[in-house]
């Protein structure tokens, strides 16, 4: 399975604003900068975001980007179905019913083992990912990063966090 790069750009994005609550948010320059990634290819993602929404958008010179609800009520799940939309994984081309051995369309009424299969692991695999919450992300990064770089992380949002105006 090959996820789409911009799915991660966007959870790394959501748990970037997470901790900034409802009134402060982050510029698209600095999602892309505190990544390395380019801005075009980051605001396409926030676009994704931002139409599910998971981000609000606040424009003009001190505008940005905010969680839209609740860490604990954005899922990895959602993030997916934002950027990569809620199309199977798997798509049954229904192949038994072709070549010199092709089972009859009326004895194909039901799917096949291989697509079953798919479908299962597909639905462990997104309920796995629904699951798993942002806030449960963000909750790790205390546990998981050294003193030094939180302290770093902490002097970056003092730089770059804004006061967004006001959601009319």
């Amino acid at each position: 399975m090959k996820m789409n790069e911009g799915v991660e750009w966007a959870v790394h994005a959501c748990c970037l604003l997470a901790p900034l609550g409802p009134d402060r948010g982050l510029s698209l320059a600095a999602l892309a900068d505190y990544h390395g990634v380019p801005a075009p290819y980051m605001a396409k993602q926030m676009q994704a975001l931002s139409k599910a929404g998971i981000v609000r958008t606040s424009r003009g010179a001190r505008g940005g980007y905010a969680l839209g609800r609740g860490a604990d009520a954005i899922t990895l799940l959602d993030v997916v179905r934002a950027v990569d939309g809620a199309v199977p994984m798997f798509r049954c081309t229904e192949i038994r019913q072709r070549g010199p051995c092709a089972s009859p369309r009326k004895d194909c009424a039901a799917p096949c083992p291989i697509a079953r299969a798919f479908a299962g692991a597909e639905a462990a695999w997104r309920g796995a990912l629904g699951a798993v919450t942002i806030a449960d992300l963000v909750a790790t990064v205390g546990r998981d990063g050294t003193p030094a770089h939180l302290g770093k992380i902490m002097q970056w949002f003092g730089a770059e966090a804004r006061q967004l105006p006001s959601v009319g």
